[in-house]
């Protein structure tokens, strides 16, 4: 199906990437948008202002994702043609530093997170829907400090390819796109986007390792439209080409 006078749904929507895919897929038709957010209210009503003038409904849904009442409200204005998980936290510290409430916080935000909205979401979706889920190339590389981070979007690509096979029979295409290499309010204290400043030079990419949010919103639309269909469980790396290199 196409996202033309559907509603979609954008974790972590309010600010820097989230933002930038809820505005393309109001750009591609879709007349209401719930977007996630944790805390900021003040980035929440002016993400807001930004939907309405793009031509769509906002919806504005607060409180931290993993939750349960927060899932149930996130159903509760479905049904979706489109779900994007893309909103992301965690700790960044060294293995030993770690304590058990970090690994709870981080995975269940980045990857239980999206298991309890494709349980509450996926039954009133039709046919022909996407679920999306921004991941990075911590789930595959190791990277400074990482381990919490990288674990949960591991397990979230994990969670993306069951998934793909087991919510196939209701016509419901699962995509995932793997954030590699990102420039995003923030995201400069991350030892993923350090690492690319460091080697940025040496990428494929005239931009060198710097996907932009406009880029990743661009991969997103794709993967919520109708030529993405054979795509099922699906890794899409935007990195410039970064992980390329040995």
């Amino acid at each position: 199906m196409t996202l033309e006078d559907g509603s979609v749904l954008v974790t972590g929507g309010t600010r820097g990437i989230g933002k930038a895919i809820a505005l393309r897929l109001a750009s591609e038709g879709a007349t209401r948008i719930a977007l996630g957010y944790l805390r900021n209210d003040k980035a929440a009503e002016a993400a807001a202002d930004e939907i309405r003038a793009a031509g769509a409904e906002p919806i504005l849904v607060r409180g931290n994702v993993a939750s349960e009442k927060v899932v149930a409200e996130f159903a509760s204005h479905g049904p979706y043609a489109a779900v994007v998980h893309n909103a992301a936290t965690g700790v960044i510290k060294p293995a030993l530093e770690t304590e058990d409430k970090h690994w709870d916080w981080t995975l269940n935000a980045n990857a239980r997170a999206l298991l309890s909205l494709a349980r509450a979401c996926a039954p009133d979706m039709p046919s022909g829907s996407s679920i999306v889920a921004v991941s990075s190339l911590g789930a595959q590389r190791v990277l400074e400090n990482y381990v919490l981070v990288g674990t949960s979007k591991a397990a979230l690509e994990s969670v993306v390819r069951y998934l793909a096979v087991e919510l196939s029979p209701r016509g419901i295409p699962r995509q995932r796109r793997l954030g590699g290499c990102r420039r995003d309010r923030g995201a400069g204290s991350l030892p993923e986007s350090r690492a690319d400043a460091q080697r940025g030079k040496d990428t494929h990419s005239r931009r060198a390792a710097w996907s932009s949010p406009n880029d990743v919103a661009g991969a997103v639309a794709f993967l919520c439209s109708p030529d993405a269909d054979m795509l099922r469980g699906h890794t899409l790396i935007m990195d410039g080409g970064y992980s390329l290199l040995a």
